[in-house]
């Protein structure tokens, strides 16, 4: 059931933007992306109808040319690099993480290098080379040799807390309810937690604000919530939905 409560606290929210002539920069990332299906097509119906540009994660070692090609006339979509086969080589106990110190340096920089390099041939229009580590992890010494696999930007969850040798383009908003349904979260939850990442942006924090969605496991409520944020942001006055292609470092904005 949709919290039509909540969604009228996101409007005031965002009203109050539009009332001092300011703009809420937004940006949606979609991951584990391998092949066509029909929950990405349903994803990409909805980005399209409101001119939503969408970043997919797309994950390197198992996809192809079906995707590519199903891809291919998307217009505003930008593909990043989902680590490499997305893999849990951490050891029971631990939290799941394909870029970690479990394998040596070399074996996971060499397979990020091949999935850069596969995906650039792959979408010669739409690659961009941020890399998104799978469960938003990634060991910390590893960052600074990204620069050599030709990535440019790294993206993961939450916000920039401390500097980083690789420029950070973070989701915020997670609309998935890993830890409890499974589903889509409870939107009252999640439009407080839009409109508290809304709040310091406007007292002065830098970031855009990302929304990070999850195509092939959504349940009715995630999709609900998906509509209906396209719905609310697409053409508001105080909103404005970044491709992360403009984002990237070097890039003017």
């Amino acid at each position: 059931m949709i919290d039509h409560g909540a969604w009228k606290a996101l409007d005031d929210a965002l009203d109050r933007w539009a009332a001092v002539g300011r703009r809420a920069k937004l940006w949606l990332r979609d991951d584990d992306a391998i092949e066509p299906t029909t929950a990405l097509d349903r994803l990409l119906g909805l980005t399209t109808a409101h001119s939503i540009p969408l970043t997919l994660a797309v994950i390197p070692a198992p996809t192809g040319t079906e995707l590519a090609e199903r891809l291919a006339a998307e217009a505003g979509l930008s593909v990043a690099i989902h680590g490499w086969s997305h893999k849990n080589h951490a050891p029971i106990g631990e939290k799941k993480q394909e870029l970690g110190s479990h394998r040596p340096a070399e074996t996971v920089l060499g397979e990020l290098r091949q999935g850069h390099d596969r995906l650039r041939e792959l979408y010669p229009q739409q690659f961009v080379p941020m890399l998104v580590p799978p469960w938003n992890r990634i060991d910390a010494p590893l960052v600074p040799a990204l620069a050599g696999c030709g990535f440019s930007c790294l993206s993961v969850y939450g916000p920039i807390k401390t500097t980083s040798p690789m420029p950070l383009i973070n989701t915020h908003v997670d609309i998935m309810d890993w830890h409890g349904t499974g589903g889509g979260h409870d939107h009252g939850e999640l439009v407080s937690g839009l409109i508290g990442e809304l709040q310091r942006r406007f007292d002065g924090d830098p970031e855009p604000v990302g929304v990070l969605t999850h195509h092939l496991v959504h349940d009715k409520t995630a999709w609900e919530f998906v509509e209906r944020l396209l719905r609310a942001t697409s053409g508001h006055p105080a909103v404005e939905w970044f491709s992360v292609a403009d984002m990237l470092p070097g890039r003017p904005g």
